[in-house]
């Protein structure tokens, strides 16, 4: 492997714009520092775009790229296209380890369809250590092709490090990033980049790469729409970005239809002849970069055609971003090659060719050291004076009489400092003790987030816009108070869950921990006026704040007790968690469905409240600390449901009490509970006949109307990484 090294831009120009990625290795982990996608002015194989003007767009753009970026203090490296590079791979005869490389340039000789001495050519050796087999890759450019692309940056004075061949850098980009494609040597990844120009097709084992550059691009879609509309290149490559947005979408999407044909032609043609080339081996999936990707229809055209499953990236696996995290995912699909660059700079890279001319890189080792032997040169001549000078000035003052008295103070000076010192260590020694004081009192903030985060976790499994998009308008009326557009849809079809309290409290063991307990009241006319309520019911038990609860720490303080059923002598603790107990009601005549609805197997649409709890880790982001415990077992899991009714238990909160005429004929009162926002009735009801009076049954019995259900919740969350407590003994005292 190459020497690792901290910090490595990778720069790779295109013909649309230049790509620049700079990345660390941080304790192995690799980590993006910055990065730049800067689009060039003019496409710069458009057409009518000369070679003077092509290198000064790219001049300007290396220039916006370095007036944004200190490039010049990290390591370089930058790549060469592929239709502009050589790759073989051979196998060796069996000779001896000595003797590779005067075999390889022989070979080299043979296989390299140029000149030997017009090129840069590297090699290197793929097969393992005690592999019978010796293969190696051969690798070359010409050599005006290398002196080009260094010339851009010799004129802004960065010094390359290293050129490499942009589809051996995706190759290094897909063995690292994803190396759980790469099962067995009998599958192989095709990774196919569209550039402007061209499109490079590489196929990758873990031990083999094969490429093809294929001459059909981004720009034969924009000549294909310029032929058809007779538009010139630039205005028939805007009308291609903005195609889908286009009221002629249809019409630029048939003028682009037969280089979408040619182009899947090509690549059938190239794999077919990759598997007849290599029949044990067969392609399984293809990565999409560059781009050309970006055309809509296009992944999905080539996948259909090909019959092979095309993946285009939105993210990196092994990369972590530390700067701007949206914009660089927004051109993920632009930076395979840098990144693949980039690892092999940093020592990553299973393919570590250099094709820099050797006279480049002696140049460049040179002019960075320079610098630093003639200043190394300059210090060693002004120091060696300065000593010298300074030798003999100090011994005529030490040889002084009138020194020896300074002498004297010196030594009694240097007797404080060691007093000093003493009684410094010695106040030092009683730092930890002061530490572990201070520790103490900081552990009561520990852990003071878990409440809130369960608070939001039973909030978000809740029928709303994301949960239950069918009845988005509704959810987006009653945020906004709207009564009248809530009224639009009958009550009964609302997927609404209305919380009138929840109940957390902790356990260290929730296994032994009871089910919480009901808050249930008589449903009865409360004092004053049709909408006044008792304060108790705004009670929610598990806050944190006065009466509240927070998990307490793993020591210090008195704040964790013996849970019920566990030896007062035990010093260990279950699992801890927690025992929530959610009431409420619902207007859906079909609550049941809203709770824990049955056969929904992974249509996330019919979820309800249960089912997401089971499945936290599918839609809570980030990774949840909670787990429903448990929910099978009846011991720590109940879900009641029961009509809205007046003279029942119902949960605490639910609806407003209000006094109505019952009977038009006796004018008799009944007392009913009543939605607090739209008035509707939520409670049962006697159904009226025609003429206002009472619908009697065979028995003389009131015929009630069910209109709402309350619900409650008990169930139990396991934390999972929770602290270890401690237990206590009979005495009071802790115990480990």
């Amino acid at each position: 492997m190459a020497s690792k090294t901290s910090c490595v831009w990778a720069i790779d120009i295109g013909n649309n714009s230049l790509k620049a990625l700079r990345l660390t290795d941080i304790n192995g982990a690799v980590e993006v520092l910055g990065f730049e996608n800067i689009a060039h002015g003019k496409i710069l194989s458009g057409k009518g775009v000369t070679d003077q003007e092509r290198r000064e767009l790219i001049a300007i753009s290396l220039h916006e790229c370095l007036e944004k970026n200190n490039v010049r203090s990290d390591k370089v490296i930058i790549s060469v296209p592929s239709q502009n590079s050589f790759a073989r791979f051979v196998n060796l005869p069996p000779v001896d380890k000595n003797r590779i490389p005067e075999i390889v340039k022989f070979e080299a000789a043979q296989q390299i369809p140029f000149d030997i001495n017009e090129v840069q050519w590297d090699w290197q050796l793929m097969s393992g250590e005690g592999s019978a087999e010796k293969r190696v890759g051969l690798f070359a450019i010409k050599n005006e092709v290398v002196s080009s692309e260094l010339a851009h940056f010799a004129g802004e004075n960065i010094a390359v490090s290293c050129v490499q061949m942009a589809p051996m850098a995706l190759y290094n980009f897909i063995l690292y990033d994803r190396p759980e494609l790469f099962k067995s040597e009998r599958e192989a990844i095709a990774v196919l980049n569209m550039g402007a120009e061209a499109t490079d097709l590489i196929v990758c084992t873990a031990n083999s790469v094969w490429q093809r550059c294929i001459p059909m691009g981004g720009n034969s879609f924009t000549r294909a729409i310029s032929e058809a509309f007779k538009l010139n290149f630039q205005k028939a490559e805007k009308l291609k970005r903005t195609a889908p947005m286009s009221k002629y979408a249809r019409q630029i999407l048939q003028a682009m239809k037969p280089v979408f044909s040619d182009l899947s032609s090509e690549i059938q043609r190239s794999l077919g002849f990759y598997t007849s080339s290599n029949p044990n081996v067969k392609i399984v999936k293809m990565i999409a970069l560059g781009g050309g990707t970006k055309m809509r229809g296009l992944v999905k055209y080539l996948q259909q055609s090909l019959q092979i499953q095309i993946e285009r990236p939105d993210t990196f696996n092994r990369l972590a971003v530390n700067t701007d995290a949206a914009k660089f995912h927004e051109n993920v699909g632009d930076f395979g090659v840098v990144y693949g660059l980039a690892l092999q700079g940093l020592g990553y890279g299973k393919i570590e060719s250099n094709l820099i001319p050797k006279s480049a890189a002696r140049a460049s080792v040179w002019r960075q050291k320079a610098k630093y032997f003639t200043a190394a040169a300059v210090m060693l001549l002004a120091v060696s004076l300065l000593s010298f000078g300074r030798t003999f000035m100090d011994m005529t003052a030490y040889n002084s009489s009138e020194n020896q008295k300074l002498r004297r103070d010196a030594k009694d000076i240097i007797r404080q400092v060691d007093d000093a010192d003493r009684k410094l260590s010695q106040e030092e020694n009683k730092g930890p003790q002061f530490d572990a004081k201070i520790d103490s009192q900081f552990e009561l903030f520990q852990y003071r987030e878990i409440i809130p985060q369960l608070y939001e976790t039973l909030l978000s499994v809740l029928p709303n816009e994301k949960n239950t998009p069918d009845q988005k308008e509704l959810y987006e009326a009653f945020a906004a108070g709207n009564v009248d557009g809530v009224l639009q849809m009958p009550r009964k079809q609302r997927k609404q869950i209305f919380v009138t309290s929840v109940s957390i409290q902790f356990s260290k063991d929730i296994e032994t921990a009871a089910l919480g307990r009901s808050s249930f009241s008589q449903s009865r006319p409360q004092r004053g006026s049709e909408t006044e309520m008792d304060d108790s019911d705004m009670v929610m038990p598990g806050m944190g704040g006065p009466g509240g609860f927070y998990p307490p720490p793993s020591r210090g303080g008195r704040g964790v007790s013996r849970e019920r059923g566990r030896s007062s002598e035990s010093t260990e603790t279950g699992q801890a968690g927690f025992v929530v107990t959610v009431a409420g009601y619902s207007p859906y005549e079909n609550i049941l469905e809203l709770m824990d609805p049955i056969g929904t197997k992974d249509d996330q649409l019919r979820w309800g409240v249960v089912t997401r709890l089971l499945n936290l880790k599918k839609i809570v982001d980030g990774n949840s600390p909670f787990e429903l415990y448990k929910k099978l077992e009846t011991a720590h899991f109940e879900l009641k449901v029961e009509p809205v009714q007046i003279g029942g238990s119902i949960p605490t909160g639910v609806g407003l009490m209000k006094n109505v005429e019952s009977d038009t004929k006796t004018g008799q009162k009944e007392t009913i509970l009543v939605d607090p926002m739209t008035d509707e009735v939520i409670s049962q009801v006697a159904r009226k006949t025609a003429d206002g009076r009472v619908q009697m049954d065979r028995q003389g019995k009131p015929v009630y109307e069910t209109n709402d259900y309350w619900f409650e919740l008990k169930a139990k969350f396991a934390w999972k990484n929770a602290p270890k407590f401690e237990a206590e003994d009979t005495g009071g005292r802790r115990r480990r």
